[in-house]
């Protein structure tokens, strides 16, 4: 089984606005990726005039939250970087356990990148006259509103990308039962790349034997 990936387009975004933007895109994924029933609900971004659909899984709703508070610690620390945040699905195997094999195997079989640009916001001189604040502040929300209109244009862009890679790449996908199948969330560690990608997450696809395309 070879292992299906998905580079969805990168997004330009500021510190503020992770929680809204890797909220709507893992969201995104796990619905057009559960097979079994669930009770969707509709969700409205708090920064973006964006809504997207949820499992309605309370468990999985709170995996997402973790991993997003992880990211942006990491980010806050690495500011002005580009990253990737990547969510796999895999099966587990079992195998006879012996001195150096493992009793699991996990075989990924899918994974989407996200990727990232978090851009520090800009900082506007101070003018000494009222005139030059007032017209500094309405500069930098008319620059503020374009670049979130134009983050919203972008993301609406990755759902498509998401729905239409989710309905056109399905023979991959293995026969689990599992109301959700098996996943990991990935990201950023202090051993990253530049680019801010796990090394690990290269390792654990390559040790699985399956290959992978970018």
């Amino acid at each position: 089984m070879n292992c299906v990936t998905c580079q969805l387009k990168e997004l330009e975004l500021e510190l503020t606005e992770i929680r809204d933007v890797l909220r709507c895109i893992l969201h995104t994924i796990f619905f057009h990726r559960t097979l079994s029933l669930v009770r969707p609900k509709d969700v409205d971004c708090d920064f973006l005039e964006i809504t997207y659909v949820q499992c309605g899984l309370p468990e999985l709703e709170k995996e997402v939250d973790e991993k997003i508070d992880l990211f942006i610690a990491w980010v806050e620390k690495h500011p002005n970087r580009r990253s990737q945040v990547c969510l796999s699905f895999l099966d587990e195997k079992h195998k006879h356990p012996g001195w150096f094999v493992n009793k699991t195997e996990r075989i990924y079989w899918e994974q989407w990148f996200i990727s990232l640009h978090v851009m520090s916001p800009k900082r506007y001189s101070k003018s000494n006259s009222s005139k030059g604040l007032s017209n500094i502040g309405g500069d930098a929300l008319e620059e503020t509103s374009l670049r979130r209109a134009a983050l919203e244009s972008s993301i609406n862009e990755v759902l498509f990308q998401i729905i239409n890679f989710a309905n056109e790449k399905k023979d991959h996908i293995p026969a689990i039962p599992d109301r959700i199948f098996n996943h990991e969330i990935m990201i950023p560690s202090s051993s990253d790349s530049v680019f801010g990608w796990n090394t690990d997450a290269f390792r654990r696809v390559l040790n699985s034997g399956h290959p992978f395309s970018l």
